[in-house]
């Protein structure tokens, strides 16, 4: 087994895929990926992703592109049953968080954060306004609740949290959130658990 993971330090999107890979206790070699330079839109990075985007793993002569399908890539061959059950309904409803990850936390949190850690021109109170809308859906459906489906952490719970933890960065208080605040510690007790580089930035500053 040869893991490696090209990625950037300050995206959340990267740090998906590296978290879980700590938390499945595989050790991969962390390529980071000059974004600023551009990188990721040279021909050889292009040959990997051909969206030019991180993160990229390559698993021996595989190559898998994309946060999410990263997480079901280790977790189908790596982890069992645990991370991403073969359960059609439990299946389901992580395949739902993982498509809140790609649409409503990154038009939410991400992109609040987006603003603050690399000047992306959106709209800041529209984008604030999203992320805390999203966050009262997710504080709602975590009461009486650990983990985002079922009674252990899945994959979901990985694809949500780092732009949710990271939220404060983009001008997003957790403050009114003591549900997803307690998930939060939850995730971050975890064994193998690695955070993302803090911005000092937003209500972090």
């Amino acid at each position: 087994m040869s893991l490696t993971l090209h990625r950037f330090p300050l995206s959340g999107h990267a740090h998906r895929a590296e978290l879980f890979l700590s938390l499945l206790g595989l050790k991969a070699n962390l390529v980071d990926v000059d974004l600023r330079g551009g990188a990721h839109k040279q021909p050889a990075f292009l040959k990997l992703n051909s969206l030019g985007q991180v993160p990229v793993l390559q698993d021996g002569d595989d190559v898998i592109a994309d946060s999410n399908a990263i997480l079901v890539y280790l977790a189908r061959k790596y982890a069992g049953e645990q991370w991403l059950p073969s359960d059609p309904l439990q299946a389901a409803q992580i395949e739902r968080w993982l498509s809140v990850a790609a649409g409503q936390i990154a038009s939410g949190p991400a992109r609040a954060r987006l603003i603050t850690v690399f000047g992306a021109r959106y709209n800041p109170e529209e984008t604030i306004a999203n992320a805390h809308a999203l966050l009262k859906v997710v504080e709602a459906e975590l009461q009486g609740r650990e983990w985002l489906v079922g009674d252990h952490p899945t994959i979901a719970d990985v694809a949500a949290y780092t732009y949710i933890a990271h939220a404060p960065e983009g001008n997003v208080g957790l403050d009114a959130y003591p549900a997803i605040r307690a998930w939060l510690q939850r995730i971050e007790s975890l064994p193998g658990f690695v955070p993302m580089q803090a911005s000092a930035v937003g209500l972090r500053a």
